[in-house]
């Protein structure tokens, strides 16, 4: 007896595209994709692509808020798992994690768009400032729990670990540009966040 496929839904027919739009444009980028190419790696045909997003843009807009739902899911597993953890510790996880696109490569890839393409270009602001947001309310926790120095400036902090996965991106596709300072660099920025080092 030959088992039948399941039909998918709407939304999971629409979760497969998006999936699949952010492996392809992480490995090709967003210039360097098709909506054809996405469309062939989610197993359906353009126009089905087309129900589910409107254009190659709206699905890599998708993309960016969906990487960025990603990072927080593995932020909020890692200040679970130990309340008193430092940014170090999410992005630890971060790295660990099987995410095959992370949201720092979009953000590199949107910003070779951004001077041409002002709908990108305002989402990459707004979602970069989100991040900053979020990351600056969890030095601030971490104050309130005595763990964060409290002199240390959240908001100021903030834009260096974002600064710092901006970093790391860079150092990470350039084959290791830095490498034993970048483990230097997170040292001393735990060793001032937190007033001790490893």
């Amino acid at each position: 007896m030959t088992a039948t496929k399941r039909r998918l839904t709407a939304e999971e027919r629409r979760q497969d595209v998006l999936l699949a739009a952010c492996r392809v444009f992480g490995e090709r980028s967003y210039r360097g994709s098709t909506t054809a190419e996405i469309a062939r790696a989610s197993g359906i045909s353009e126009p089905i692509l087309y129900r589910h997003f409107g254009s190659k843009r709206d699905l890599y807009l998708a993309c960016l808020d969906e990487s960025w739902r990603r990072l927080r899911e593995v932020a909020e597993q890692a200040v679970a798992a130990d309340p008193h953890s430092c940014l170090g510790a999410i992005a630890d996880a971060y790295m660990r994690s099987q995410e095959r696109i992370r949201l720092v490569d979009l953000w590199i890839q949107a910003l070779s768009v951004a001077p041409e393409d002002e709908v990108i270009a305002a989402a990459l602001r707004d979602q970069i400032r989100q991040v900053h947001d979020y990351f600056a309310d969890m030095i601030r926790r971490g104050q309130e729990l005595g763990d964060v120095l409290a002199d240390r400036d959240p908001v100021a902090e903030a834009w260096i670990f974002v600064a710092s996965g901006l970093l790391a991106t860079v150092d990470q596709r350039l084959g290791g540009l830095l490498g034993d300072d970048l483990q230097r660099v997170r040292s001393e920025r735990r060793r001032w966040m937190l007033g001790k080092g490893d």
